[in-house]
């Protein structure tokens, strides 16, 4: 880990040519690294979310944090923006891989870029990780249980999305995916699921269901909270990221 890291809130462009807020923080030095797009969860844009990117600046990486609710709620507390985009059904998968590849294209133009980008997501953002390295060229992406990539969605489901069977096969990079035992959204059979279509589709996915863990079990500041879990989970990432976004 690195002891210096600077961390700022910017404009970045969308790839719609919208200029969107964010949150980016990139480490000390002059090394050449990867870059890593942090998908918020539904809750928002929100602390958590940049304790995240700055933790993943920590580990190396420049990182960004687009958010997602700058149209629909500018200037809204988190809480408050995300009230508002849940009442219209969260934003559409076009705008997410829109916000995503211009957080993209932002960190493949810092100085110190390798051109080597991933994107992690938790929640909702699980899914929006899946659907933008199927819809976008990316370098490695990690899903946190992300709901409803596989699987039908409820009628009295709050998001109005659908599952990314369609999508799969465009799979454009490795896929590591960190699941609970106990979540029902997605329940161990949708992530069984994934693994077979995505095995089916020859993709790489590599992923582990931990036991006693339920959903948002990253979340510290939730009884979610599964500290075994989380810490093996952020060893996993941490690997996964050093295999597919160091080097040249």
């Amino acid at each position: 880990m690195l002891g210096d890291l600077t961390a700022q809130t910017l404009e970045i462009g969308s790839g719609d040519s919208d200029r969107i807020e964010a949150y980016a923080a990139s480490p000390g030095g002059e090394q050449s690294r990867g870059g890593v797009v942090v998908i918020h969860h539904m809750p928002g844009y929100d602390r958590g979310s940049k304790e995240m990117t700055r933790r993943l600046a920590d580990l190396g990486y420049d990182a960004v944090c687009p958010n997602l609710y700058s149209r629909q709620a500018p200037g809204a507390e988190p809480d408050d923006a995300s009230a508002a985009v849940r009442a219209q059904g969260g934003i559409t998968d076009q705008q997410l891989v829109d916000d995503v590849a211009g957080a993209a294209a932002y960190l493949r133009s810092l100085p110190h870029s390798n051109g080597k980008v991933g994107v992690i997501g938790h929640c909702s953002g699980g899914r929006q990780s899946v659907l933008a390295a199927c819809r976008i060229d990316l370098d490695a992406a990690v899903d946190c249980y992300g709901a409803y990539v596989t699987g039908q969605v409820p009628p009295d489901w709050p998001l109005k999305v659908g599952p990314l069977y369609d999508d799969l096969p465009n799979l454009s990079c490795p896929l590591l995916g960190l699941f609970g035992d106990d979540d029902s959204h997605p329940s161990p059979d949708q992530v069984q699921e994934l693994a077979e279509l995505l095995e089916r589709h020859t993709k790489d996915f590599d992923y582990t269901s931990y036991a006693g863990a339920g959903h948002g079990f990253f979340a510290v500041d939730r009884p979610s909270y599964r500290v075994d879990a989380a810490v093996e989970g952020w060893r996993r990432i941490e690997a996964f990221y050093g295999r597919h976004l160091r080097g040249a």
